[in-house]
């Protein structure tokens, strides 16, 4: 679509997709929380289903564009290696969110995160069995891996919406001190907070598909490798809404709704790989490259450190960040390094 503008045009529209999402994933947030608590959702069911979902709309409009053109390859590296890129938002949080007052995991209230962090792991560990199948097994647009996909991230979501009742192990939530910005919110209609969340949804959509499409022109005018590109800079452009929306609901004190989005949405993105494989009428997994799964390892890899964070809740903090972030940080710089070997 962008492949005959220049470079400095394709830079332009980047940065202004870029603001775009910015901005959606901002006001994602503040009416997620909102409807939170209008419709009694719970913070982590809401980041795991609700905000999830919708910040991972540029994904989504990728997979599809992809497997409708026989690209597939490009929607699996960013799949995968933006799940990856997407925990390490949860640095960036830690670092820049929370930063000097406290650490990240212990100041999010809730067990609930243990829930997702597993299930990321999970539906992680399918994708490397799926690899591993014939890729005939294919009946009516499915492969086995495709209906477990579906079916483990159901059941793990279910089982997120069972832990809002209260976890046996949960802190109690301390009680909410107003933020600068929530009562302007919470004052807006039902109605009119929908209608926000639609328009910000769109927007999402819309800057994402914006981003992947200059960013991809960019890449092949500057002769980027493609593997490098879909798991680094589409990656990290496409988790934009991801750190917007973190960011803010920090700023309300949100904690554990900041953390949902990020495995919730990590949960939800090899769901994506079904939709491909449904979608395209061919198995995916069995054809995705060696750094495919090299970067569904790193994935794991950097999901365990906020699992024992969530269950130890670390206040020591190195360079303003907890020690989880920190192992999760050089665990990624160091896995980012091998995929530069493994690309060349």
């Amino acid at each position: 679509m962008f492949e005959s503008l220049s470079l400095l045009v394709l830079l332009l529209i980047f940065v202004v997709a870029a603001a775009v999402v910015w901005w959606a994933g901002t006001s994602l947030s503040d009416t997620t929380d909102t409807l939170d608590k209008r419709f009694k959702l719970g913070e982590a069911l809401g980041g795991t289903i609700v905000l999830a979902v919708v910040t991972n709309l540029p994904e989504i409009a990728i997979t599809v564009s992809a497997a409708l053109s026989n690209k597939i390859e490009l929607a699996v590296g960013n799949i995968l290696g933006g799940i990856a890129l997407q925990t390490v938002v949860l640095v960036l949080l830690d670092a820049f969110g929370v930063g000097k007052q406290d650490t990240l995991t212990s100041k999010q209230s809730s067990l609930t995160p243990v829930l997702e962090a597993a299930l990321v792991i999970a539906m992680l560990t399918l994708v490397v069995i799926g690899h591993q199948l014939p890729d005939d097994l294919v009946f009516a647009r499915l492969t086995p891996v495709s209906i477990l996909l579906i079916g483990v991230w159901m059941v793990g979501v279910w089982l997120v919406g069972k832990s809002h009742n209260g976890l046996a192990w949960q802190a109690s939530s301390p009680t909410t001190t107003p933020g600068k910005g929530q009562s302007d919110t919470d004052k807006r209609s039902t109605g009119k907070t929908v209608l926000l969340f639609g328009i910000a949804a769109l927007a999402t959509l819309a800057g994402g598909v914006a981003l992947e499409e200059s960013g991809g022109a960019m890449s092949k005018k500057l002769g980027m490798d493609g593997v490098i590109f879909g798991a680094t800079v589409l990656a990290a452009a496409t988790s934009l809404p991801e750190v917007s929306t973190g960011l803010a609901s920090i700023k309300n004190k949100d904690y554990t709704l900041a953390i949902s989005d990020i495995f919730g949405g990590n949960a939800f993105l090899p769901v994506l790989l079904a939709l491909a494989t449904i979608i395209s009428g061919k198995p995916v997994l069995p054809t995705a490259q060696k750094s495919d799964i090299y970067l569904t390892g790193l994935g794991i890899l950097v999901t365990v450190p906020y699992i024992y964070g969530a269950l130890f809740r670390p206040k020591r903090q190195i360079a303003r960040m907890g020690l989880d972030s920190f192992v999760v940080l050089i665990v990624y710089l160091i896995g980012a390094a091998g995929l530069f070997m493994i690309a060349k």
